[in-house]
């Protein structure tokens, strides 16, 4: 969630004008009924309508739920319309079990069980890409022992010790980078997947925020994730925090998904903190190897042919999904054009169709836009992160689109919640929220988590079955 100038650097709400909307007025976090337009689209092709009208900018955000539990979510019933349900969230941390929660189909009143059986098929993927198969074997991948530096990270994580070394050598880290850059590569710009599927925002190198996400979202291969961006900056610990996640890349290809965001470039990293971390806890040959890994990344995905889902928005130059599908990697973020408005744009409430984002960045689009968008392509939502939200989530335009943000008490400043979005194999979608907590409130509840003896990441495997579309 970058800023694009130095005026938007005060980390206050009165910087992000979704706090300024009147639609977050009178909102509760109580059960509410939400309606969609989703037809069940089994035989969705790659090539959809091609033409996309000059479209608008801005953006606001939609009520925010009041702190307890809560959720939405969609059921479709036929090829024909559907109702999106209230469906509760969690607010804090499931009990520790030995099996981690999965991506179950959610019912009307919770998003969790107490033993839920690990997730019986892959969200995926992708047809005619070479990716790396899942492997029981972790020594059989790229030479690496994955599970125990996962292992290692995840100590570090729950043991919540300063260090200035990372628990993993120079050396790891460059072998992880070329690892999961190869395995970015072997899989689409736009990637296409199939649900259950847990969708995440931006989590800005808050490490305990991502174990704690973790912990209530089921460690993988428990539950399958797509990472929404915005993984380094502005946190303590981004290189622990992208390195867990680049390990979980290359142990589960076709079940964890990493797509890139406006942090993950080497411009904004040389101002928002990654850059200095690495320096101070490694050296900017580290740096630059993380920045080659980020220029490797997928950009945008759909689900089950009908949740389109980026980092920041929309662009006037996509007029077909194969404009994503075409952008040649690696590559670096260009200062303008496509690849720079899908990082960078906002949604907003303005009459113009695009106007220039106050950002200094790419722009903001209306609520035309997203209609359109929507129509041309076939899609019923819009799944997005770049922007801090008080509650995790905000919908947007009769909830075509969603904000997701999933860093809670961001930057220590803000006193939002984090959310992560699951999509189940109904494309039933509901909302886990993670309670903001002051860093001696968040080592308290790691110490318990780590007393109760439980080792999250043994979970056992679930069956590796991508599901191409």
């Amino acid at each position: 969630m970058g800023q694009g100038s130095s005026k938007h650097s005060d980390h206050s709400f009165k910087s992000y004008p979704s706090f300024s909307r009147s639609d977050t007025q009178e909102s509760s976090r109580s059960l509410r009924s939400l309606k969609t337009v989703l037809r069940k689209d089994k035989d969705s092709s790659h090539e959809r309508k091609d033409s996309i009208d000059t479209m608008a900018s801005r953006t606001s955000s939609l009520p925010p739920p009041s702190p307890g539990i809560l959720a939405t979510s969609v059921t479709p019933t036929s090829p024909t319309p559907a109702d999106i349900q209230s469906q509760h969230v969690i607010d804090n941390l499931p009990s520790p079990s030995t099996v981690q929660p999965s991506m179950l189909a959610v019912d009307s009143t919770s998003t969790s069980t107490a033993n839920p059986k690990p997730v019986q098929n892959g969200p995926v993927l992708i047809p005619n890409s070479a990716v790396l198969p899942f492997t029981d074997n972790p020594e059989a991948i790229g030479g690496l022992n994955v599970d125990e530096m996962i292992q290692r990270l995840i100590h570090a994580g729950y043991s919540r010790k300063s260090t200035k070394s990372v628990c993993l050598k120079n050396a790891e880290i460059t072998s992880i980078c070329m690892a999961v850059s190869e395995i970015f590569l072997s899989q689409p710009t736009l990637l296409e997947l199939m649900p259950p599927v847990k969708i995440v925002g931006d989590v800005h190198g808050q490490y305990s925020d991502l174990i704690r996400l973790f912990e209530m979202c089921g460690f993988p291969p428990s539950s399958n994730y797509l990472f929404l961006g915005d993984y380094v900056d502005r946190g303590k610990q981004s290189l622990e925090t992208i390195l867990l996640l680049l390990l979980y890349k290359i142990r589960y290809p076709e079940n964890f998904f990493l797509l890139r965001g406006n942090h993950e470039c080497a411009n904004i990293t040389r101002v928002y903190g990654f850059y200095d971390e690495c320096k101070r806890r490694c050296n900017i040959k580290i740096w630059k190897t993380f920045i080659d890994t980020f220029n490797c990344l997928p950009i945008a995905s759909v689900v089950a042919g009908k949740i389109f889902c980026v980092h920041g928005g929309l662009s006037p130059c996509l007029n077909s999904m194969n404009d994503i599908r075409e952008i040649v990697r690696p590559t670096d973020v260009p200062d303008c054009g496509l690849l720079n408005d899908l990082l960078w744009s906002d949604p907003a409430d303005n009459e113009k169709d695009w106007e220039d984002n106050e950002r200094g960045v790419s722009y903001c689009f209306n609520k035309n836009v997203i209609r359109q968008f929507l129509a041309k392509f076939e899609f019923d939502l819009i799944c997005r992160a770049h922007m801090v939200v008080e509650d995790g989530y905000e919908f947007f335009n009769d909830r075509t689109l969603c904000t997701v943000f999933s860093a809670p008490n961001y930057c220590g400043e803000f006193d939002n919640w984090g959310a992560v979005m699951s999509v189940n194999p109904e494309l039933l979608c509901s909302f886990e929220l993670l309670k903001p907590l002051d860093q001696a409130a968040i080592r308290r509840e790691l110490k318990k988590s780590k007393l109760n003896g439980i080792a999250y990441y043994q979970s056992p495997p679930a069956e590796q079955v991508p599901q191409s579309v």
